[in-house]
């Protein structure tokens, strides 16, 4: 037996030798990504987002019907009941819904639908429906799912005011709604690394009037100033257009506190050895700036980036959600929430709530990655 212990103990420190080797000459990339992996929170997170975003790349293929039919006898149809069971009690191993009947209560008046439990409708995958073009080049009617009937409708998470489906537009409103934080960010980063970067390693008299300029930006109220871009913006302009000018909004302000995060980076390291090394081979500010300064804080860069992207989701949400940011026939999930805003449909129609889930859901996505971010890149943390 204690042979044995010492054998264990032997085989035990030789694995923890090779695993400090491989830290030793790992690369501070690697040592983030080993660091990341750990974090399980976060990788989740990162698996979430990255199917998120499959979604919205292949939203004509995912979404089963149109995102602009509607049909009137079907609004504000509630979401169906997936089952397996009959009303008999069998099983069956492919699952399927009953259709609605549209009825009127006695009382209210107040449309009511009753499944007919008569009519069995089975689900089934890579089904034909509605023609779509996806991405504009490739001509098809196969989606990922529906019901095998293409005459028959599927309410997975019910219909809206006028019976279009919900889960159809939640899927083409996420190109929007997450796509926006990415172009919003890496504008608004650009402007900060440039102009901070410019701030912190120039100084003087250029740092001053950037900082002065920073400081009027960041005493302003953020949402009235979005209100009162937004409502410049001319109602009769075209989607991609006012998509585009909403990024710009939302990038105004968001620089300004990047700006000063690099400010105060470079203003630690503009004195070290290797800038002066640099000035001296005749690099120009911009080549010290981006060649030598950035990098060495590019990880806590990225965890910041990833923390700055739900602040314009919501940003982009909450104005199109007040009528000030996206309008119809644009798609988001703003957009969609701003049918939400009436007591009474939301009353009779809690599902029309449903995207504010998958706005929490990707917001806190983002803040999981962004956190195993900041952590992986601690240089004081251990692998």
């Amino acid at each position: 037996m204690t042979q044995t212990a010492d054998v264990r103990t032997v085989q035990t420190e030789a694995v923890a030798e090779q695993a400090d080797e491989r830290v030793l000459v790992a690369s501070q990339w690697q040592l983030v990504r080993w660091r990341f992996l750990q974090h399980k929170l976060a990788v989740i997170s990162l698996i979430v987002l990255g199917l998120f975003y499959s979604v919205a790349i292949f939203a004509e293929f995912v979404a089963p019907y149109d995102p602009t039919e509607f049909r009137e006898e079907l609004t504000l149809a509630p979401p169906h009941k997936i089952r397996f069971v009959d009303p008999e009690g069998n099983f069956h191993l492919r699952p399927f819904v009953h259709p609605f009947e549209k009825t009127l209560d006695e009382v209210t008046y107040a449309a009511i639908f009753i499944e007919d439990e008569t009519v069995m409708q089975p689900l089934g995958l890579f089904v034909k429906g509605d023609p779509y073009k996806l991405w504009g080049l490739f001509e098809s009617d196969i989606h990922l799912f529906g019901l095998q009937d293409p005459d028959a409708r599927l309410s997975l998470l019910g219909q809206d005011t006028v019976g279009r489906d919900l889960f159809t537009r939640i899927v083409y409103g996420s190109r929007i709604s997450l796509t926006i934080g990415l172009v919003g960010v890496a504008m608004s980063f650009f402007l900060g690394i440039l102009i901070g970067g410019l701030s912190g390693y120039l100084g003087g008299t250029v740092d001053m009037v950037i900082q002065r300029i920073i400081e009027s930006l960041r005493a302003l109220p953020t949402l009235p100033l979005w209100m009162a871009l937004s409502i410049a913006l001319p109602h009769d302009w075209p989607v991609v257009r006012t998509y585009f000018f909403i990024v710009i909004i939302l990038s105004t302000v968001g620089w300004t506190s990047i700006a000063r995060v690099v400010r105060g980076r470079f203003f630690a390291l503009r004195e070290e050895d290797f800038v002066g090394a640099a000035e001296l081979d005749g690099a120009s500010n911009l080549r010290v700036i981006f060649r030598y300064l950035l990098p060495s804080f590019m990880s806590y860069i990225i965890a910041r980036l990833t923390l700055a992207i739900p602040q314009m989701i919501l940003g982009e949400t909450a104005l199109s959600f007040i009528g000030l940011g996206l309008q119809p026939p644009a798609i988001s999930w703003g957009v969609l929430l701003n049918d939400a805003q009436a007591i009474r449909v939301l009353a009779l129609s809690p599902w029309l709530l449903l995207p504010t889930a998958f706005v929490v859901v990707s917001i806190l996505a983002f803040n999981f990655v962004g956190d195993g971010l900041r952590d992986a890149s601690d240089p004081y943390s251990h692998v």
